[in-house]
């Protein structure tokens, strides 16, 4: 062949697919030459092999051995010759073994052999009798077994090669392999009858010896690989009517048995199928080999491990006495789908799925397609966990393979659609995979290849990507979203929950049963519950689905919680109100944990469950810590702002506005129940909707009552009280006052506009959900003075009418909203008046005997003082009015006593030496147990109240929102009366001396 000749054929070859151009065009001559064939046609025929350059040199091999069986299959099977042969080196080294076997691959590729047409053809092959005796008792018969076999695989692998997509055919091709095992166990015990009734027992014993075959994992699945361990146990019996002691049929099962394994699993002339493995038996390896049946339900009832259930799902008669199979399998099946309710079930199962990941090679890891994370184990543990979860109470998805399992648990709403589409799919891609890997040399392997040209091999052979680097992109591709499910699968919290409930709750109760179950956990209207739970489950929508697999879950979770009634009854709510908005139900049931978190709140927080009612939407935020952390101050403004640019009323912008502060509420109210926020981050995150919440009103307020021509006017609002100080908590007023300057506009005028600033405030700022009152009363002159002033009008009144309780009330003041100019103004202003230089003993002497008024005259009638939060001895007031005190003798001298908020100040007055160290570490114990208690009752119960419940019920459910152990209603009490009664003695030591 001239030398532009030979570069013009090899440029053909690789365009045929050829990569070792030079020594596969030196094949192509001697394979032309050997058969006969048209070197272009040999091109053409190795053009469709996954491996051109194997497929050729395998020809030549075989063709050199004998070119006229080689020919005859070139011609009657040649298509599927070459995809075998570029698929499977291993098939060709069978091939080269036995070339006569060529022939049975005419017709081949266009069906699968059928499972009773296998069974027959490996018996036949061993010339087995009616009584399931082979013909030969020397290897002759393994020989023989072990050809026929892989005669069937090779119909087999042609079928599957032949496919357009060859995932569509995994699982008939995987069911395929798996009979074709089975009959080849079949095949392999009556050789060992054989061999075992002339070497060691009589025929008549051994006939009467009854061994059953249990295929586990993929066997018994049918969804097994081309080369793969198959996981066996070993049943034993005596056939009815015989006479043979147990314990000689053990022994001749267990002899049977071995030489089972190694007609297959032996070194012989034809290489050995694969491995037989027996250890899933009882007792693993250190396990007898055979046992009868009630041994093996004995061990099963005392102690076996919950992987040894798990194991059990997929158990199935393979080979041997099918009657003894089916029967032992029937015996198990209940024990396995009552596995689930052992103690710490889904933990061990979690854990033992990370063990296998950890015992893998560190340099495998990102190659194993079977056992890496990602890859098909992960699938499989996911699927297997939840049937033995769920399966106890719905039998629709006890299923044993993967994939009509899958189907099963999405079709009774176990697992979302677009999870079990994408599990399903992304399985039979792995498995895919994994069978060309296997086919490439029919040897066991689940490993990605590492070289170009093997990844180009599997490539072309899966069809999933043209090269290397498209089949590599495949994988990772797949990996990152089978761990992404796998992991919010496998760790779902449900999982435990339910595997945790006892077994009558998971089956159908009657309505009696129902009622007295209820009453019995903590329902104190069962009947009203069992309307809710049946308004959510009846029906066969989707939806109804999902909420029955929940609602056994949540009724246990919600009867742990404070009052389960009305947990109940809002989560109905809820639910109606997201209608059939597709992520509800699915985050609940797939969540890491929102579902408890809901059933958490809706049943000790009638504050949250009441604004979650209306705002539905907010359970996604359950899902998120990070969506249960208070917004900044800038984003509430950004937003605010954008709400007033869309709306040109003022109804409009201030419904708007109202809908932002009661989101913000809940979201802090969510965080604060849920233990994500500290009391401080609460205080701050309640202070800075408030402030947004009055500039929003402001705005809209001036732009609805502030002419044009008035503009000049100057506004501004000062917070007061626990609201300057920014330490609000749920329940608190917003204290405020207001100040204007006319600023040229005339001072009459200015007056009458001011005064309808302020009444659109509190008209607008009004919100019957939630509760935002303006309260004006630390103003001037309390509530019989002006409602605003002009800033020279508070100047004026300072000067020389002001008590000393206003001096004190201006501590905490700070402006929050309105002119910055005037704000400045105003608070240089207070300065002068909360910070003198040379204080009047006269003054503090007065605020003295006011507190003492207060305590005596301000407390509600008949209340207990000693449990009043705010006014009662040791609560709020004991500590503000001291830390005040401090405050107007010393700030003028203190620098870091000048500031609004209580606890700063009250720490400065420790670092100044104004307050001993362990009067100050009482002083703020009793402040913050006295805010978080007011707090927690108003979350409790949505009401605002000071007084701390003498209710058991409320104050163990206050307990609970403080993370208080359930039941600690006297752990709580005794807490709060103990701190107070230690503050108060501190507080009466240094505020009366």
């Amino acid at each position: 062949m001239a030398s532009s000749e030979r570069r013009a054929a090899l440029t053909d070859l690789a365009r045929a697919g050829f990569s070792d151009l030079e020594t596969s065009s030196d094949a192509l001559d001697e394979l032309s030459s050997l058969t006969g064939v048209d070197r272009d046609e040999l091109v053409e025929g190795a053009r469709r092999a996954a491996d051109p350059d194997g497929a050729v040199q395998s020809c030549v091999r075989i063709g050199r051995r004998d070119a006229a069986a080689l020919r005859t299959a070139m011609d009657d099977a040649g298509a599927v010759l070459w995809s075998l042969l570029g698929a499977s080196s291993g098939f060709a080294d069978f091939f080269l073994r036995h070339p006569e076997e060529l022939t049975h691959l005419v017709g081949a590729g266009r069906m699968l052999p059928s499972p009773q047409a296998m069974r027959e053809g490996l018996l036949e092959a061993i010339g087995a009798d009616a009584d399931g005796f082979a013909a030969a008792s020397d290897e002759s018969a393994w020989v023989a077994l072990r050809v026929r076999y892989r005669r069937l695989v090779a119909l087999i692998a042609a079928y599957d090669l032949a496919a357009t997509d060859a995932t569509d055919v995994l699982p008939e091709v995987a069911a395929a392999l798996a009979d074709a095992a089975g009959a080849a166990l079949d095949a392999s015990l009556c050789a060992a009858r054989t061999r075992a009734a002339l070497a060691m027992f009589p025929r008549e014993q051994v006939a009467a010896t009854r061994l059953a075959v249990i295929g586990m994992g993929k066997t018994g699945a049918r969804e097994l690989n081309y080369v793969s361990d198959v996981d066996v146990i070993f049943v034993a019996g005596v056939a009815d009517g015989a006479d043979l002691a147990e314990g000689r049929a053990i022994d001749i099962a267990t002899r049977l048995a071995t030489l089972t394994m190694r007609g297959i699993s032996d070194v012989e002339i034809e290489p050995p199928l694969w491995e037989v493995d027996p250890n899933l038996r009882p007792e693993g390896k250190q396990g007898a080999l055979v046992r009868t049946l009630d041994s093996h339900l004995s061990y099963y009832a005392r102690w076996a491990k919950s992987w040894e259930f798990q194991a059990l799902l997929k158990a199935r008669p393979l080979a041997g006495d099918l009657t003894l199979g089916e029967e032992y399998c029937a015996a198990v099946q209940p024990q396995v789908w009552t596995s689930s309710a052992r103690e710490n079930f889904v933990d061990s199962v979690q854990r033992m799925r990370e063990r296998v990941t950890d015992h893998i090679p560190a340099d495998e890891v990102a190659r194993q397609l079977k056992l890496g994370p990602g890859g098909i184990r992960d699938i499989e543990f996911t699927v297997q966990l939840l049937q033995l979860v769920h399966g106890l109470a719905d039998e629709g998805i006890r299923q044993q393979s993967t994939l009509g399992a899958l189907v099963a648990l999405v079709g009774e709403g176990y697992i979302g659609r677009t999870d079990a589409a994408a599990f399903g799919q992304h399985y039979r891609t792995l498995r895919v995979m994994e069978h060309r890997l296997q086919l490439r040399r029919l040897q066991r392997t689940h490993l990605m290849p590492t070289t170009d040209d093997e990844l180009r091999v599997l490539a072309r052979a899966t069809g999933l990507a043209a090269d290397a680097a498209g089949i590599g992109a495949v994988w990772e591709r797949i990996k990152q979203q089978v761990r992404e499910i796998h992991i919010r699968l496998f760790y779902r919290p449900l999982l435990s929950a339910v595997a945790a409930l006892p077994a009558e709750e998971q089956g159908a109760l009657s309505s009696t049963q129902a009622h007295d179950r209820l009453a019995a956990i903590g329902f104190r209207d069962p009947a009203g519950t069992l309307r809710h739970i049946g308004a959510l489950t009846s029906g066969l929508s989707r939806k109804a689905t999902i909420q029955r697999h929940l609602m056994p879950v949540m009724i246990r979770w919600f009867a742990d919680g404070v009052d389960p009634d009305y947990g109940m009854i809002s989560f109905r709510r809820i639910s109606e109100r997201l209608g059939d908005t597709p992520w509800f139900l699915r985050m609940l049931r797939d969540s890491s944990g929102a579902a408890e978190r809901l059933t958490h709140v809706l049943s000790g927080s009638r504050y949250a469950a009441d604004l979650m009612e209306w705002i539905p939407e907010a359970v996604a935020w359950l899902d998120s810590s990070e969506q249960l952390r208070p917004r900044s101050g800038f984003a509430l403004q950004q937003e605010a702002r954008a709400i007033q640019t869309r709306h040109e009323s003022i109804g409009d912008a201030m419904r708007s506005v109202r809908a932002l502060r009661r989101r913000e509420l809940l979201r802090l109210a969510l965080g604060g129940l849920l233990g994500e926020l500290t009391m401080a981050e609460l205080a701050d995150g309640l202070t800075s909707i408030s402030e947004v919440t009055i500039q929003a009103t402001l705005r809209a307020v001036w732009r609805e009552v502030v002419p044009p021509e008035d503009d000049s006017l100057d506004f501004a609002v000062i917070a007061m009280g626990r609201f300057g100080g920014g330490e609000l908590g749920f329940g608190s007023d917003a204290d405020v006052m207001f100040v204007y300057d006319p600023n040229g506009v005339p001072p009459q005028r200015a007056h009458d506009l001011a005064l309808k600033i302020v009444q659109g405030l509190r008209t607008h700022s009004e919100d019957h959900r939630a509760p935002f009152d303006l309260d004006a009363g630390l103003r001037p002159e309390g509530r019989n003075g002006p409602m605003a002033r002009s800033i020279d009008a508070y100047a004026e009144y300072y000067r020389r009418w002001s008590l000393s309780w206003e001096a004190q009330a201006l501590l905490r003041a700070r402006g929050v909203a309105g002119s910055v100019k005037l704000i400045a103004r105003f608070m240089a202003l207070a300065d002068e008046v909360r910070y003198p230089l040379d204080p009047d003993p006269q003054g503090l002497r007065e605020i003295k005997r006011i507190k003492a008024r207060v305590e005596n005259e301000r407390l509600p009638q008949g209340a207990d003082r000693s449990r009043h939060l705010k006014l009662g001895p040791g609560g709020l007031s004991d500590v503000e009015w001291l830390v005040q005190l401090l405050q107007l003798q010393h700030a003028a001298q203190v620098e870091g006593l000048r500031t609004t908020s209580t606890i700063q100040a009250l720490a400065a007055a420790q670092g100044a030496g104004l307050i001993p160290d362990a009067a100050a570490e009482r002083l703020a114990a009793a402040w913050w147990l006295a805010s978080r208690l007011r707090s927690a009752n108003t979350l409790l119960s949505g009401q605002t109240s000071d007084v701390l419940p003498s209710d058991r019920g409320k104050l163990d459910g206050i307990g609970r929102l403080l993370e208080y152990e359930p039941r600690s209603a006297t752990q709580v009490e005794e807490d709060w009366l103990r701190t107070a009664r230690r503050a108060r003695r501190a507080f009466e030591n240094l505020f009366y001396g």
